[in-house]
This record gives C-alpha cells, sequence and structure tokens, in this order.
C-alpha cells in the first residue's frame, strides 16, 4: 500500500564523496587494479605512492587544484589515460582520501598511511621508500612549499628524504648534512610514526593552524552602573 502523502518522508540526500568515509581493503584493491590495467606507455602511481603524493600536495601553502593534481595520478608526468580508462571511478576513490588526509592534517591528528610490509626481508626504510618517493613527486611538481619553506622545513624533510638516495638528491647540501645526523628507524612502526610527524611538522609551517583570540576583559559591575552598581551619594542640600 502506497504512504500517504501526508505521511511521506523525503529521503536523505546522498553524502557527498568527501564524507563518504576511508576506503575498504576491497576499494583499495580496486584502485590499484585499475591503475594496473593502464597500458605500459603511462606511469602510474600506485596506492601507497598516492598516499605519500596526496600528502605533499596537501602541504602546499596555496591548495592545488583537484584538476591539476590527479592529473598525476594515473601518468607521473600528467599524460592523458586511454578514453576507455574509468578516470571517474579513479577520481572519486583517490578524492576520498585526499579529504580524509586534509581533515587530519587540518586537525593535526594521526592517520595511518598506506604502508605495506613487502617481506620479511625488507628494512623499514626500503618499505616506506614507495610512500616517500610519491611525497617526493608532489613536491618536485608543485615547487610553492619548497619556494617559500625550505629553509624551515629542513628537519622534518630530512627524516622523509633519508630513504631516498643521496644522489637524487642534488644542491641539497644542507638537508644532507641533515640526513647525515639521523639513524635510520629500528622498527616499521617507527618509520611509519616519522612520516606522520614529519607531515605535521611540515603543516604547522605551512599550513599554521590560526590563534584563539583572546577574550575580551570583562568590566566590573561597579565601573559601568551596572546591576548592584553603588552612586556616590552627593551633599545634602541645606534646609
Amino acid at each position: 500500500m502506497a504512504t500517504p502523502p501526508s505521511r511521506r518522508v523525503a529521503a536523505p540526500a546522498p553524502a557527498p564523496a568527501a564524507a563518504a568515509g576511508p576506503l575498504s581493503e576491497a576499494e583499495l584493491d580496486a584502485l590499484q587494479a585499475l591503475l594496473d590495467s593502464l597500458p605500459d606507455t603511462l606511469e602510474p602511481l600506485d596506492v601507497v605512492m598516492i598516499d605519500g603524493y596526496l600528502c605533499g600536495v596537501l602541504l602546499q601553502p596555496q591548495p592545488v587544484p583537484a584538476e591539476r593534481w590527479l592529473a598525476h595520478i594515473a601518468d607521473v608526468d600528467g599524460r592523458a589515460p586511454p578514453k576507455r580508462f574509468d578516470v571517474a571511478r579513479m577520481s572519486a576513490l583517490v578524492q576520498r582520501r585526499h579529504a580524509e588526509l586534509d581533515r587530519a592534517i587540518g586537525r593535526r591528528q594521526w592517520f595511518d598511511p598506506w604502508v605495506y610490509q613487502l617481506d620479511d626481508e625488507a628494512t623499514p626504510g626500503e618499505t616506506v621508500l614507495p610512500w616517500v618517493a610519491g611525497f617526493a613527486t608532489a613536491l618536485d611538481t608543485f615547487t610553492g612549499l619548497m619556494d617559500r619553506h625550505e629553509a624551515a622545513i629542513v628537519e622534518p624533510l630530512a627524516t622523509l628524504y633519508r630513504f631516498l638516495d643521496p644522489d637524487d638528491l642534488e644542491d641539497a647540501d644542507e638537508l644532507l648534512a641533515e640526513i647525515e645526523t639521523l639513524a635510520p628507524p629500528e622498527s616499521l612502526a617507527e618509520a611509519v610514526e616519522d612520516l606522520v610527524r614529519s607531515v605535521l611538522l611540515i603543516a604547522d609551517v605551512s599550513r599554521p593552524q590560526p590563534a584563539p583570540r583572546p577574550a575580551a576583559p570583562r568590566r566590573p559591575a561597579a565601573a559601568t552602573g551596572g546591576p548592584g552598581a553603588r552612586r556616590p551619594r552627593g551633599p545634602s542640600r541645606p534646609r
């Protein structure tokens, strides 16, 4: 039986993609399968690199338009994928992760990087290297962060870039000197913690949080003539 018009309830509007929540394991697998379907002529990021790349995008001093950073997911050089490729599906999945990371970084909250143990023989540095490579790809593609704040982020940047080949760090003497002072992480958990901590430290420089506004001082009630205030008595009139 149809619901009487007086009792009909409007269906809720669909939630936007940004509020859809973290990607499930099945969705992560679907995203990687999409990227694996691209032709060999392109060089797509994998899901681990995408995660580091998105952090590098989000740390830029000025927001990067989605159409610009999305262009480098299916190919690191921004070449267009074939028409048969499901760009919409890829974009929807990646933008959900972008929104999730944006919220975490903006609130200075912990997030779980997309880092996976390669094998029992892999060192912590080798395991997080693809994530760091994605991060470095973002900073090479969008140069605002380094152009404005390179000197202020040497320490957290060195914590990330110590996993890269030193030969890939050209004209970076100060960064290399800082890297030489750092010990390698003793565990994968420590390496992952270093990723998150470094991202949030860089955010303090490139995306500073507004300082809380101090509360306005309140005047004493007697000074304002408010309730309970006593007025001074003038001289008595002679009778």
